[in-house]
C-alpha cells in the first residue's frame, strides 16, 4: 500500500509531517510512504528512511493562495504532485495538512470524482463525551447543497463509518433546528423524506446541542452549516481549556489543585482533540484524499496515515462507487 504525503503543507511542516510519517511507517509494515517536498528540508528530520522515499519539489501552495488558481498554475507544488501520484496509480491515497480549498481542488481536478457523485463532502470525525465520536459531513467542501447531495453524504458517511470505524449499521441523523419531522427549511424537509426512504439506518433529525452526546454516528448537513458547527465546537473547546487554565493558575491553592488534576486534564484534552481520530476525508473521489488539520503535529499526521490506511484496506472509494451506482440504477 502506497501513500503520498504533502510534506510542505501545514503550520509545522516539514518537521512534524516527517516525524509523523516515520512513526506511521514504523508502526505499519504494509505501507510505503512518498514524502513530496523540498528534499533538503525533509532530510533534516528523516532519521529513519525505511519504506519512505522523497519526491523533490521546491514549489508550495501557500495558505494565502487562491485554491483553484494555485492548483492550475502550480503544477509542481507538493500538494498537486501528491495528488498526481494517486491519479497516475503510483499511490493509493494522499494526505495534506495544507490549504484546504486547494486540496479539495486538487482532489476534484487531479484525482477525480466518482461517477454519480455530484458533490464530494469534507468529513471529519468529531469527539463525543463517551469517546465514540461521530462523522460530520459536509463541513465546507460545498457551501450550498441540494437534498440529493445530502442523501449522497449520508450514503458515503454510512459506508465509511461501517468499513473504517467498525460501526455496525451506523445511525444517520439529519442536523436540524428540532427533532420533529416537519422542522427546518425546505432543504432539511426534502432531505428528511429522501433519507427516510433510503436504505440507511436513518434515526431522524438531530439538534446541534446533542452532537457531543453521541446522538448519531453520522450527521449530515450542508457545508455552510457544517463548517460553522465544526468551528464552534473547536472554538468552544479551546475557550473552555483557556478558562480552566486561567482558573487553575489564579492562586497558590488552585495551582496545587491543578498539579493533582493535571493527568486527568491532559486525558480530557486528548479526548476532545478530533485530530486523534485522523483527518477529514474528502469523500466522493476515486481514491482517498485526507485533509489533516493545519496545525497537525507528528501524532495528528500519524493518525491521518492510520485513517488513510484503513480506507484503502477496506476499499471505501470502490464501495461508495458500487452503492451509488446501485442507488442511481433504481
Amino acid at each position: 500500500m502506497k501513500i503520498a504525503i504533502d510534506a510542505m503543507g501545514g503550520d509545522h511542516a516539514p518537521k512534524e509531517i516527517v516525524l509523523g510519517a516515520m512513526k506511521a511507517a514504523a508502526e505499519y509494515k504494509d505501507i510505503e510512504i512518498t514524502l513530496v517536498g523540498d528534499e533538503s528540508k525533509i532530510k533534516e528530520y528523516l532519521t529513519n528512511p525505511d519504506r519512505i522515499e522523497i519526491l523533490h519539489t521546491d514549489e508550495v501552495i501557500l495558505a494565502t493562495d487562491e485554491p483553484v488558481r494555485s492548483v492550475r498554475r502550480k503544477k509542481n507544488a507538493s500538494m498537486v504532485l501528491a495528488a498526481q501520484l494517486v491519479s497516475d496509480g503510483k499511490a493509493d491515497a494522499c494526505i495534506s495538512a495544507g490549504n484546504t480549498g486547494a486540496l479539495m481542488s486538487a482532489g476534484l481536478f487531479v484525482v477525480g470524482r466518482i461517477e454519480g457523485i455530484e458533490r464530494p463532502a469534507l468529513s471529519p470525525t468529531l469527539p463525543t463525551i463517551g469517546g465514540e465520536g461521530f462523522l460530520l459531513l459536509d463541513v465546507g467542501a460545498n457551501v450550498d447543497a441540494k437534498p440529493e447531495h445530502l442523501l449522497q453524504y449520508a450514503i458515503m458517511g454510512s459506508i465509511y463509518s461501517e468499513k473504517v470505524r467498525g460501526i455496525s449499521n451506523p445511525r444517520v441523523g439529519l442536523l436540524n433546528i428540532g427533532t420533529e419531522e416537519k422542522k427546518g427549511n425546505e432543504l432539511t424537509k426534502h432531505t428528511f423524506e429522501l433519507l427516510q426512504n433510503a436504505d440507511l439506518n436513518f434515526i431522524g433529525n438531530v439538534e446541534s446541542r446533542d452532537l457531543l452526546e453521541g446522538a448519531a454516528d453520522v450527521v449530515v448537513t450542508d457545508g455552510f452549516t457544517g463548517n460553522m458547527v465544526l468551528k464552534t465546537i473547536e472554538g468552544t473547546a479551546l475557550s473552555v481549556f483557556k478558562m480552566l487554565k486561567s482558573a487553575l493558575t489564579s492562586s497558590f491553592k488552585s495551582k496545587m489543585a491543578a498539579a493533582v488534576l493535571k493527568p486527568d486534564l491532559v486525558h480530557l484534552k486528548s479526548k476532545m482533540d478530533y485530530s486523534e481520530y485522523g483527518g477529514a476525508g474528502l469523500f466522493g473521489l476515486k481514491a482517498p484524499v485526507i485533509k489533516a488539520h493545519g496545525s497537525s503535529d507528528a501524532n495528528a499526521l500519524y493518525n491521518a496515515v492510520r485513517q488513510t490506511r484503513e480506507m484503502v484496506a477496506h476499499n471505501v472509494s470502490d464501495t461508495i462507487k458500487e452503492v451509488v451506482e446501485k442507488h442511481n440504477s433504481k
